[in-house]
Order: C-alpha cells, then structure tokens, then sequence
C-alpha cells in the first residue's frame, strides 16, 4: 500500500537548477581554476555540496578538499547562488502535491541542499504541505552518505512513520537522486526537467521517466493505480 511520496527540491519542486549550475560553474571554474562546464553540475545535482566539491577536488587536484576550503567554497557558491534571484516553483509541482493530499498520502522532502533561502521558501509556495518534521537536508546526511548514497532516503522512510520501500515513491530530477531512490529499493520516477538526456535517468534506475512534473500530474492516478494497492 501506498502511504508516501518522497520529493526531491531542485529541479522538481523548484526551478532552481540553472542558478544552481551557473553558480558552481562561476565560483568552481571561473574563481577556482577547476576545469567545468554548466552541464557537469546537473550529474552532481543531488550531492551535497561538500561531496560536490570534494568530487572535483579528488579528480582535477588528486586529493580530498580540506575542511577549511569545503567550508569557504560553499560559502561562496551560496553567495553567488543567492545572487542570481529567487527560483521560481517548478511548473505542474503544486498540481501533484495536491493530488498527493487528496490521496492523503504524506510528501517527505529529501534535498542534497541546504540553501536556506529555498527550504524558507518552500511554505511561501507550497503553504501547508511540508512539516518540519518530514524534511531531510544536507545537514541530515554524514559526509560521503548523501545522494547517490541511498542514506538520505532510507531517512525520509523513517521521517514517513517508518514505513517500508515498497510503500513509498521517489520523485526525481537527477541521475545521483535517482541513484539514491533506487539503492533504497524505492519505486523511484525521474522526472528530466534539465538539460540531460533521458537515458542518463533509465541508466541510473529509473523505474519511469516522465518529461516534466505537469506530464507527473497528469499521469499521478494511472502511475499510483498501476504500481501500487491503495
């Protein structure tokens, strides 16, 4: 049965990811040295940012990032994200979380994130729906178990009352997200509202790929009564 859906942040619930890209892509590349384009930053999309920086630290410089120099990169990166304005709420994402209600099934929010200025954001465009006590964030996850680490999941579980895999879906944007859905052995939908291809999402195991969260909230009833028992 049925009894949660668990949604990721940026790219499904807001449309934040090409701020999010652009501000690594200047603060990695431009102010650091680090050989990047925008692109490479929806295949990290859903890692925290201390596994992002960390990530490019061990492959471009051959070692792990310093603590200090985690801490100041994602200073700036938030600075410069902050900078680029606000996001706008993802098109057709307040549709599906209306049906998620009318289902009374309980949404969990599960972000890589921990950019304050979208978590406060969520109840101005989605008043109502996220309690604090059914969010996980960046600060939720040790070091080397976020997203793709099915960790951050396996949590929002807990956060749903416990309840099992089989008895929740994962709404993703990202092939770490999906990644992660999928290790926790959640029936997990990549939603490809980036530039990606949709196959990034099938390779990294996606149960179904939809090709935008309005295609999700017109597809929600059929998906939930075909895969699920309510």
């Amino acid at each position: 049965m049925l009894k949660a859906v668990l949604f990721d942040m940026d790219g499904v619930l807001f449309d934040s990811m090409k701020n999010h890209a652009e501000a690594w892509y200047q603060t990695m590349c431009e102010h650091h040295g680090f050989v990047c384009d925008r692109t490479l930053f929806y295949l990290y999309e859903g890692s925290t940012g201390a596994q992002t920086i960390d990530a490019l630290f061990c492959e471009q410089r051959g070692r792990h990032a310093t603590e200090y120099e985690i801490e100041t990169i994602y200073r700036e990166k938030s600075t410069c994200f902050t900078q680029l304005g606000p996001a706008e709420a993802m098109s057709g994402a307040y549709d599906v979380l209306r049906k998620v209600g009318a289902m009374h099934l309980t949404p969990v929010l599960v972000t890589g994130s921990g950019q304050a200025s979208l978590i406060d954001k969520l109840s101005r465009e989605y008043p109502g729906v996220f309690t604090s006590d059914h969010i996980v964030s960046a600060k939720d996850c040790p070091i080397g178990q976020g997203k793709p680490h099915p960790y951050p999941y396996l949590m929002g579980l807990q956060k749903a009352g416990g309840i099992a895999p089989s008895e929740a879906i994962v709404v993703e944007n990202a092939p770490m997200g999906v990644q992660a859905g999928h290790a926790a052995g959640i029936f997990t939908i990549g939603v490809n509202t980036g530039p990606l291809d949709p196959q990034v999402l099938t390779d990294a195991g996606a149960d179904l790929v939809l090709g935008s969260m309005e295609e999700l909230a017109q597809r929600f009833e059929t998906v939930v009564a075909t895969h699920f028992a309510l």
